[in-house]
């Protein structure tokens, strides 16, 4: 029997898109088995910017890279505790941008949104150049753009298929890299506790140390921890494929509490390891990344090509997932008004046509790299530099109005909560509000300050009057159903 017809009706799952009406295939499928989404939530947090951009805040904090992901670590994870508790009491594919459009109103969904699907698209290109340079460098002579386009057809043929494959692909590339990430760390215990041959136990010598434990002062702490706060992407794939899972409730519910334990033992604990084996200011830290340079510091044999096989993978599972993850919030925009009909069209379960376009734009920003590098490549980067951020406020904000509704109408749906609410959920925006002001400080961030904003700002104004045309002025509160 068809999983759609035995599940409880999600946002998505409970109208036809605009453009048809609805059929046995207008609505996304159940095809997400359990263990895909407990490894898409174990997965989620280990990507390409654990491996290689945390070298530009090990070299800017130093040892106190572990404070400033400490720091980072807890917002997110009390961005995730409001994102689960939204998501568990009413699922949706479009997660955070349903929940604004509830909250706020349908121009806060529909920025929250849009802007997200832009950032994700980006991000398949870049990701998609990154992992061709790794096979170019095995391969010599080979074209980077031709690697690119043969990953997004690989990607796109699997996201086109069925959400099972897209489940299988991650279900295996989480598993090596959670594989690889626990094997990294237990070296590295086992060389701090000087029980690997011909290895010292350092002590506190990296961490105290040639400059101490702020070797460059407050300036370079607060550039790890920006640094820091952007290395979290990825954790809100798991709220938008909860909704094609077999019982999003508890899957979701299951992954935000896990995601404690996730972020200490990932990130904390292997910024930890490294500061302490590794002298900060070794120039492979920042030149080729911290990992391989704690790999090459033991004399482990190989280190920078194992290092390249563990970034690829992390790399294609990242273009996987964001592929997954705008065509399904494209889907959910359309489906609620908020964009051309012609994406949010479904065929056996999937919005094909959103996969396409998703894809294709992707694969636009990665021809703009070769096109367009000193000038419209650079603009697209400085725009989703922020991005993130403006989504965890929506995301807040949104909780803040929906918990006291939810607790006054349906109180039984709260079966994830928000701790010390409404507390820490204010501390949580009173932190995201502190981390632009810090991004105006520096002459890098300010940029992508400025363009994010734009982006953002545009948006707003596309969605107000759009907003406003269709009559629903003020209408916060609409039902989760709409979608």
């Amino acid at each position: 029997m068809d999983r759609t017809s035995a599940s409880p009706p999600t946002a998505d799952s409970a109208a036809p898109v605009t453009s048809a009406p609805a059929t046995a295939d207008s609505a996304l499928t159940h095809g997400l088995k359990q263990r895909h989404l407990s490894m898409i939530a174990l997965g989620g947090v280990i990507g390409a910017g654990l491996f290689v951009g945390s070298g530009a805040g090990i070299a800017a904090a130093g040892p106190s890279i572990v404070v400033a992901y400490a720091i980072s670590g807890l917002l997110v994870m009390m961005v995730m505790r409001m994102l689960g508790e939204m998501s568990a009491a009413n699922p949706a594919s479009g997660s955070f941008s349903v929940h604004a459009e509830r909250a706020i109103g349908p121009w806060a969904g529909f920025t929250a949104g849009w802007s997200f699907w832009f950032l994700l698209c980006v991000a398949v290109g870049l990701e998609g150049i990154g992992a061709a340079q790794i096979v170019s460098g095995w391969l010599p002579g080979t074209p980077e753009w031709a690697w690119v386009a043969l990953f997004m057809v690989i990607f796109l043929g699997t996201n086109l298929a069925a959400v099972k494959n897209f489940g299988e692909f991650e279900f295996w590339f989480a598993a090596l890299k959670v594989i690889a990430i626990t094997l990294f760390l237990v070296l590295g215990l086992l060389a701090i506790l000087g029980m690997l041959p011909d290895t010292d136990a350092p002590g506190l010598t990296n961490l105290t140390g040639d400059g101490g434990f702020l070797p460059k002062g407050m300036d370079g702490f607060i550039i790890g921890l920006l640094a820091s706060v952007f290395a979290y992407g990825g954790l809100e794939t798991v709220t938008i494929a909860a909704a094609e899972s077999e019982n999003p409730v508890q899957g979701v519910a299951k992954a935000v509490r896990t995601a404690m334990w996730r972020i200490a033992v990932f990130y904390i604990g292997s910024m930890a390891v490294i500061v302490t084996l590794v002298p900060w200011d070794n120039p492979k830290v920042a030149e080729v990344g911290p990992f391989y340079a704690m790999l090459d510091h033991l004399g482990i044999g190989g280190a920078a090509q194992i290092m390249n096989v563990v970034i690829l993978i992390a790399l294609l599972s990242a273009m996987n997932a964001n592929i997954y993850g705008a065509s399904r919030m494209a889907r959910s925009l359309v489906a609620r008004g908020q964009g051309p009909a012609v994406l949010g069209r479904i065929s056996s379960g999937v919005p094909r046509n959103a996969v396409l376009f998703s894809s294709v734009f992707g694969f636009l920003c990665v021809l703009l790299s070769y096109w367009r590098p000193d000038d419209v490549f650079p603009w697209l980067l400085n725009m989703i530099g922020a991005v993130i951020l403006v989504v965890w406020i929506f995301i807040a904000v949104s909780q803040l109005i929906l918990r006291k509704r939810t607790e006054r109408e349906e109180p039984e749906k709260l079966v994830v909560r928000m701790w010390l609410f409404p507390v820490l959920t204010i501390v949580a925006l009173v932190g995201m509000v502190g981390i632009f002001l810090l991004m105006l400080r520096q002459p890098d961030t300010r940029d992508q300050l400025r363009a994010t904003g734009a982006l953002t700002a545009g948006l707003i104004g596309i969605g107000v009057v759009r907003q406003r045309r269709r009559g629903n002025d003020g209408a916060a509160g609409i039902p989760a159903q709409r979608e």
